[in-house]
């Protein structure tokens, strides 16, 4: 095994609460509505403690949809890399129709951080709020925890969970079983 073992976090409905558009979970569209979650920092923090690194992986269509400016999305990135301890975030910036390899449910951003980083797709894993977050995250060789939200399918996650502190004592049980 080479590479060190990675953990992949959906930035909306993992680190960052959804906004709501018209009854729809959708992202933050300027630094005004992002709410980080207040369990992210010590849930990350326990993570990087066990040697797992961290990324965020995000696809942000509202870029190229002309909803908001690349300047807005970065003020937003800025801030979640201030407040948590993340290596990088990574986001695809396309829309469905684009036909890119990075927005998810295809495996692209992750498979890009392992090859930068070195990572160790066979021991990292995903968290996300989405079936495409799971679906992503198993088309790269990770395994993912999906959190139960009540706008998300029941993909074949490898673990649910009701926040992303739980999410976090899964893996790290987990990894102590192995």
């Amino acid at each position: 095994m080479s590479g060190a073992p990675a953990i992949f976090l959906d930035r909306d409905g993992v680190l960052n609460a959804v906004v709501w558009r018209d009854g729809k979970p959708a992202s933050p569209r300027d630094l005004d509505e992002l709410v980080i979650e207040a369990e992210a920092r010590p849930a990350l923090a326990r993570l990087a403690a066990r040697g797992y690194r961290l990324f965020a992986v995000t696809n942000q269509p509202d870029v190229p949809r002309g909803k908001m400016t690349r300047a807005a999305l970065e003020r937003i990135h800025d801030a979640l890399a201030a407040a948590l301890p993340l290596e990088e975030i990574a986001a695809c910036l396309h829309d469905n129709a684009d036909g890119c390899a990075c927005r998810k449910p295809k495996p692209g951003l992750i498979l890009g951080l392992a090859a930068r980083h070195d990572l160790d797709l066979s021991r990292s894993w995903m968290v996300g709020d989405q079936d495409r977050d799971v679906e992503s995250a198993h088309a790269a060789g990770c395994r993912a925890v999906l959190l139960e939200r009540p706008y998300n399918a029941a993909p074949a996650a490898d673990r649910r969970a009701a926040t992303l502190a739980e999410a976090v004592e899964s893996i790290l049980a987990q990894d102590h079983d192995n």
